[in-house]
């Protein structure tokens, strides 16, 4: 019997008269400091928004308040993609990134984040009792199964990882969709007084915000999306694709990866870049660097390589374009190095992974046929080689999730906004591609689209000061801008 396993508390008694019979009350909040500047809170919303005045769960709040009172435009609310992350941790640690919130911004917006539900110190989901056995039971999952053989084994696991998830979250599970969160979020934006939402999302945060902009259309101020989704795509695939086609091989992830890698390998090669892997035919180096370790793993400094630690230890670092050279370096120590079969163990300490799966599961339509996913391992290793494969596992819990949030949101996506929409978008991204992004554009009804000419994820990473000015006067003015390209600030092996 699957138990509510939240930090709930029953309503008792009749809603206020002021509150009609299906609306929400608006969360009362109480700021309190809470170091280095920043402001927390904690607010109460509906665990079912099918029942307002039902159990409610807590959301943990962070603020930067605006630097010039007397010039506040209001709160700009971020979501900085994921979805798993902690917005408090993240908001703490990037608040002042002055490429991302420059002082200007800052000086008239309270910069808002949150941990939506399901995620770190809100209702989190749970699949574990403690931090040792979290790090026990995913430490022994690969990343994807590098052979067809490993693949068996790689499922198994997962049905044991749903099975936990089950167990310990419960009815929490039926209700993590991003469409709950976008009425979240609207919640959140009474609750500080905004009239209409300013909100900057990030990667994940765009599919966020677009679920708002079609739920709330008459509620949108000014809404900056940076690495944007194909919404569509994400939510229930083209056509039959959401029952045929893995997530991340529907958007064509795989291709996104395969262009930015491809720039690793150029911009390393360029003369005078200061890259430790430069030398050579750098396409035949990595090939073959990925055939020594497949024959036997390396062990460096850095930790043990083998295909699969070697392909998705590039694949994330290729988000960030700041770790270009220390990638260099460790693909150059993994040439160095001999083979060895020393092992070694990476240890995990928030419930990300779980809350990813809790609600990209919740989100979209995934094959639930294991056999799906082996054929596209073989066909798209094929046809994105090192890319392809690893991609197509990437989020195989769904294929077995039993979570289910009716309230999910699949469309339309083209409501009409009281505000145009800004997409932002790196030309060379390997998680959110260039081309995924400007379908999501077209899906929507209102939008304008900047291309930031560089490589890596969200302007979170990808420094352009350009594209932050076009960023802070939309969202200061609700205006989409004329400006449709911008360069960045440096290259990565400069």
């Amino acid at each position: 019997m699957r138990s509510l396993l939240l930090t709930a508390a029953l309503v008792v008694g009749l809603a206020p008269a002021a509150l009609a019979a299906g609306e929400a009350r608006t969360p009362a909040l109480s700021w309190q400091d809470c170091q280095d500047g920043f402001e927390c809170s904690t607010a109460q919303v509906p665990l079912d928004h099918d029942q307002p005045h039902g159990a409610k769960i807590d959301l943990a709040l962070i603020r930067l308040p605006a630097t010039d009172p007397a010039k506040r435009i209001g709160s700009l609310f971020v979501n900085f993609g994921g979805p798993g992350a902690s917005g408090v941790d993240r908001l703490r640690a990037r608040g002042k990134w002055e490429w991302l919130f420059s002082p200007e911004l800052r000086a008239r917006f309270d910069v808002v984040s949150w941990d939506q539900r399901g995620i770190g110190r809100s209702a989190a989901v749970r699949c574990f009792d403690s931090l040792e056995e979290q790090e026990e039971f995913l430490g022994s999952i690969p990343v994807y199964p590098d052979t067809a053989a490993q693949e068996p084994a790689f499922y198994d696991s997962y049905r044991e990882f749903v099975r936990r998830c089950e167990e310990k979250s419960g009815d929490l599970l039926d209700h993590v969709s991003s469409a709950n969160t976008a009425r979240d979020l609207d919640l959140l934006r009474k609750a500080v007084g905004d009239q209409k939402l300013t909100y900057h999302g990030i990667s994940y945060g765009t599919h966020l915000g677009a679920i708002y902009a079609n739920l709330f259309p008459d509620k949108v101020r000014a809404l900056a999306f940076d690495g944007a989704l194909d919404f569509v795509g994400n939510a229930t695939g083209h056509g039959d694709q959401g029952t045929t086609v893995p997530l991340d091989t529907r958007q064509d992830v795989p291709r996104g990866v395969a262009e930015t890698f491809d720039q690793f390998l150029r911009l390393c090669a360029a003369p005078g870049a200061n890259c430790a892997f430069a030398g050579g035919d750098l396409k035949q180096k990595w090939a073959d660097l990925v055939a020594k370790v497949t024959a036997a793993p390396v062990t460096t400094p850095d930790g043990r390589f083998d295909r699969v630690t070697l392909v998705s230890t590039v694949w994330d670092a290729l988000a960030q374009p700041d770790t270009w050279q220390d990638t260099a370096r460790i693909l150059q120590g993994v040439w160095e190095a001999p083979a060895s079969l020393t092992a070694s163990s990476t240890g995990y300490t928030a419930n990300r992974f779980e809350a990813f799966n809790a609600i990209q599961c919740s989100d979209s339509d995934f094959p639930r046929d294991p056999a799906v996913y082996s054929a596209f391992g073989a066909s798209e290793d094929q046809r994105v080689p090192y890319w392809g494969r690893a991609v197509v596992f990437d989020m195989m819990a769904c294929a077995f999730w039993q979570g289910r949030d009716d309230d999910r949101y699949t469309g339309p996506w083209n409501r009409w906004t009281s505000a145009p929409i800004l997409f932002v978008n790196s030309r060379f991204d390997p998680s959110t591609p260039l081309h995924g992004a400007r379908d999501g554009a077209a899906e929507m009804a209102r939008t304008g689209f900047l291309t930031v000419e560089g490589y890596g994820h969200t302007t979170m990473y990808v420094r352009s000061a350009c594209a932050e000015k076009v960023k802070r006067d939309y969202l200061f003015t609700g205006v989409l801008p004329t400006r449709k390209t911008c360069g960045v600030d440096s290259l990565p092996f400069a």
